[in-house]
């Protein structure tokens, strides 16, 4: 049977680790933890779980992740984020694909975000597909700054595995601000040196658009009332994105 090589990275991530270890019993025949040098007890949890563990000062995403993947020593990788966890049934058909020997080189699944406690089907946040499980050879992270993807070599498709990767974000609305206010400035400092650029018009009418097209076209309305909260906080972001963008115009700090 092809083996998997489960990686993780993280940092502080107490409270979500060992939700995402215990889901992946029965799947990976490894899992390789790298942490940025956790000061919770993020290292005690994954001691205690018998993974392999190793420490390394966190120079981005990608980066990082890349890292934890010379570590990995089976063809398959498997990788998730320390919020992370496989539902029972993408366990199940990720089994049934590893039993087969693997058909695919590559394979993609739905991710399912529980926002403050509760699954969020809208706001243009489900169905989220994420490319998580490879042949190690094919493919690694990209460079971005922020929302890093894997790069596989071209002419390669995934295959479409059922079954929801749950991604445990946000358990209180102040965390979602929190990151906000970081991942906005990694947006804005993407998109400036993409040579984009932003101006009071669009400073006023892009949050605007964004709450209009999250909260009714991808239906945030049916999400009750945290769809509504997560339309604005959404709105938010992309008012901060912009107004950040507008002080690099200007080399001022943001």
């Amino acid at each position: 049977m092809v083996k998997i090589s489960a990686v993780i990275i993280t940092l502080n991530e107490e409270k979500n680790i060992e939700r995402c270890l215990d889901s992946l019993v029965g799947i990976a025949d490894e899992i390789v933890v790298v942490d940025s040098f956790s000061i919770d007890k993020t290292k005690a949890i994954c001691l205690e779980k018998k993974v392999v563990f190793h420490e390394n000062a966190f120079e981005g995403y990608s980066q990082q992740k890349n890292y934890a993947n010379s570590f990995a020593k089976y063809e398959y990788i498997l990788s998730l984020d320390a919020d992370e966890s496989l539902s029972p049934e993408l366990k199940k058909t990720i089994l049934l694909e590893k039993e087969k020997g693997f058909t695919e080189m590559l394979y993609e699944f739905n991710r399912l975000v529980f926002y403050c406690g509760e699954k969020i089907r809208h706001c243009g946040w489900y169905p989220d597909k994420k490319t998580r499980l490879w042949k190690r050879e094919i493919g690694k992270w990209d460079d971005s700054l922020l929302h890093e993807k894997v790069q596989i070599n071209e002419g390669i498709k995934p295959k479409f595995l059922k079954g929801d990767l749950y991604h445990h974000t946000f358990h209180t609305i102040s965390q979602h601000i929190e990151q906000i206010n970081k991942f906005s400035t990694l947006k804005a400092i993407t998109e400036y040196n993409s040579d984009k650029r932003t101006n009071f018009a669009k400073i006023l009418i892009k949050p605007f658009v964004k709450f209009f097209i999250q909260y009714f076209f991808q239906l945030g309305i049916l999400d009750g009332f945290l769809g509504y909260i997560i339309c604005k906080n959404s709105a938010y972001s992309e008012f901060l994105k912009q107004v950040k963008m507008q002080r690099l115009n200007k080399n001022a700090k943001i």
